[in-house]
């Protein structure tokens, strides 16, 4: 039998199928910016975090905590932080942000931008509009739930690694089940307020936030997607 063709040791499904459908999740998922209002039952929203709490972790601390908010409570707390984020109040991030993108990162991020921009028809440079679509952020792009993702303080960087993993898999399985999620450092920029409105104690540091639901498939916005680099970009194989 050939290798692709084995079972695992579960014998579910061969080696081929099982590579193939994470391929296919990791091909087909994107940042999702339109979402359909109606809410996602609770026993999808359950099974994706069931897949997503196997995420392998920094001596199996598994430090991830989800606070996820829907109906008028995700209302409430979009009105807060949209109020703050508008008002130029913000910067209050728990892990230090990048402090600056050059050469190859800076043309993948400008990249990206743009593409955003041409799909809505928003003229390059046009820095009000920029602003405006930044601010969409803080409405979680219509998004029926919010997820705010936080960690220990006392874990530092190894927590906020581990809990970039476990998004990584909650992404993955909302893809499997036929979601839209955009993960959203931009609201890690008001941690005092998320902190303050959940009721964290002052050693919780945010992450990010995951907003989800089902996508709006007919929305432009999500028309587009993003290019990623080569394996020879990413990679340096020794030998000898």
């Amino acid at each position: 039998m050939p290798d692709a063709a084995k079972k695992t040791p579960a014998g579910r499904y061969s080696i081929e199928e099982r590579i193939g459908v994470l391929e296919e999740l990791l091909d087909e998922r994107y940042s999702c910016r339109a979402y359909r209002p109606d809410p996602v039952p609770r026993p999808t929203i359950d099974r994706i975090l069931t897949a997503a709490q196997r995420t392998a972790s920094w001596c199996n601390s598994q430090p991830w905590q989800v606070v996820i908010e829907s109906g008028e409570a995700k209302e409430k707390f979009r009105k807060l932080i949209y109020a703050e984020a508008a008002s130029g109040a913000g910067d209050d991030h728990d892990f230090t942000p990048p402090r600056e993108y050059l050469g190859v990162y800076l043309e993948r991020r400008r990249e990206s931008g743009f593409q955003l921009y041409n799909t809505l028809g928003i003229a390059r440079g046009d820095k009000a509009a920029y602003g405006r679509q930044a601010l969409e952020n803080y409405n979680f792009f219509g998004a029926p739930h919010v997820a705010i993702i936080h960690t220990d303080e006392a874990l530092g960087i190894y927590g906020a690694i581990d809990c970039g993993a476990y998004v990584g898999n909650f992404l993955l399985a909302a893809q499997a089940l036929g979601l839209g999620t955009i993960p959203q450092a931009a609201l890690a920029r008001h941690s005092g307020l998320i902190r303050r409105h959940f009721g964290l104690g002052d050693d919780r540091r945010v992450v990010c936030g995951i907003s989800f639901g089902f996508p709006n498939r007919d929305h432009k916005i999500n028309s587009y997607r993003t290019s990623r680099a080569g394996i020879p970009d990413a990679v340096t194989f020794i030998d000898e």
